[in-house]
């Protein structure tokens, strides 16, 4: 028996480097699609959302975040917000432009 353990003992183990190369081969991949399935469509709605909120402009109809719908009647750009009117008895609102959820009017430049 003890000499069965020196035997084995002596016996090369090759592919040890390829081994470790292709199991990194296999995380970088894992990390890669990862990237593409979380990440890249995340920041790109990111974008597409700023890009919204920067070109609300007086008239737009918009609801914020918290439920709010109005139409933007006053757009203060040292402050970065928007005067909205709510309502049948036009009260107005002032909010912050980040607080745009969505903007409902669809201008014609949009559509082509």
């Amino acid at each position: 028996m003890n000499q069965l353990a020196t035997l084995a003992a002596e016996v090369p183990q090759g592919g040890g480097a390829m081994s470790m190369i292709v199991m990194l081969l296999v995380y970088g991949l894992f990390f890669v699609a990862l990237y593409f399935i979380f990440f890249r469509p995340q920041n790109k709605k990111k974008k597409k959302e700023a890009e919204m909120r920067k070109n609300a402009q007086v008239g737009d109809e918009i609801t914020t975040i918290g439920g709010i719908c109005g139409r933007i009647i006053a757009v203060k750009d040292e402050t970065d917000s928007i005067v909205i009117e709510t309502g049948s008895d036009r009260a107005k609102m002032r909010v912050k432009r980040w607080a745009i959820g969505s903007v409902d009017t669809i201008h014609e430049e949009d559509q082509a």
